[in-house]
């Protein structure tokens, strides 16, 4: 008879159906890296460097290029245009004087030489040159605007500067200043100012002088009538002076003004008259003003 051995099987443990087996203590350590900040490269010097031979660079492309083209490029000069209210030169002269400066090309014609040149021509006041693609040149000129004779051998423009053409004997008509050299613009400034105060009453100047004291001397042009006068102005307090003379010819002289001579202003309230005719010099009458 035979015996069967029956094993019971094994059933696994709730600890080992239900959990996972145990493991030893375990300590969760955080992956952190502890690296030190990187230093940043400074790169402003080498920027500094960059820039500098950058430009040179092209600098040197930009100059080579313009040698090669400029040949090319560059063109005699074939026609000059000038411009202006031209009364007193021609553009014949004008012509002449550059003449020596037209030999040169489009390019290498030296303008400011030629602006020079013109200004030195005693009736050119101011003068501008420019260049016209492809081969031009335009000339822009200002005329001086004489104004009075400076003495004897010069002219004053209206700005009272003086200058020198050839022919001064044709402008004889014009009145005459006279002073110290430095004193060009002042004598000018009180020309203009005398000139406007005489008109209304029909005179104009014709001679001004300031002597090396500071004296101030006038001689009105002849008016309609005939007749002309002068005016001994003193050193200071001018415009009072000329107020109180035109306040006084229209008030008492106006009538007599054919046997008047001269008027002496150079007095602080009033002024004295010197007559033409002897009979009427009575120690040449003093006018007060109150």
């Amino acid at each position: 008879m035979s015996s069967t051995l029956r094993y019971p099987h094994s059933q696994p443990t709730r600890a080992a159906a239900g959990k996972p087996a145990a493991r030893g203590a375990s300590r969760l350590v955080a992956d952190q890296r502890l690296t030190a900040p990187r230093a940043k490269t400074d790169l402003s010097g080498l920027k500094r460097l960059v820039w500098p031979v950058l430009f040179l660079v092209l600098g040197v492309a930009a100059y080579t290029l313009a040698q090669r083209v400029l040949p090319y490029a560059d063109r005699p000069i074939s026609q000059v245009s000038v411009q202006g209210d031209l009364s007193y030169i021609s553009q014949q002269a004008v012509q002449q004087r550059i003449a020596p400066y037209l030999t040169a090309s489009f390019f290498t014609v030296d303008l400011a030489a030629m602006r020079g040149e013109l200004e030195q021509m005693p009736w050119i006041a101011r003068a501008e040159v420019r260049r016209i693609w492809p081969n031009q040149l335009s000339i822009q000129l200002e005329e001086q605007l004489p104004i009075a004779r400076w003495g004897s051998e010069a002219l004053l423009n209206n700005q009272g500067q003086a200058f020198t053409p050839r022919e001064l004997a044709n402008y004889q008509n014009l009145p005459q200043l006279f002073g110290p050299q430095r004193a060009q613009q002042t004598v000018m400034q009180q020309y203009q100012l005398f000139s406007q105060m005489l008109r209304p009453l029909g005179f104009s100047v014709a001679q001004l002088e300031l002597r090396e004291r500071g004296s101030w001397f006038l001689t009105t042009g002849v008016n309609s009538k005939g007749q002309s006068i002068e005016l001994l102005l003193g050193r200071d307090h001018l415009l009072e002076k000329m107020r109180r003379f035109v306040a006084v010819y229209e008030k008492t002289l106006k009538p007599e003004i054919a046997n008047i001579a001269r008027i002496d202003l150079r007095y602080a309230n009033g002024l004295a008259v010197g007559w033409r005719q002897p009979v009427l010099a009575a120690a040449a009458n003093v006018v007060a003003i109150k």
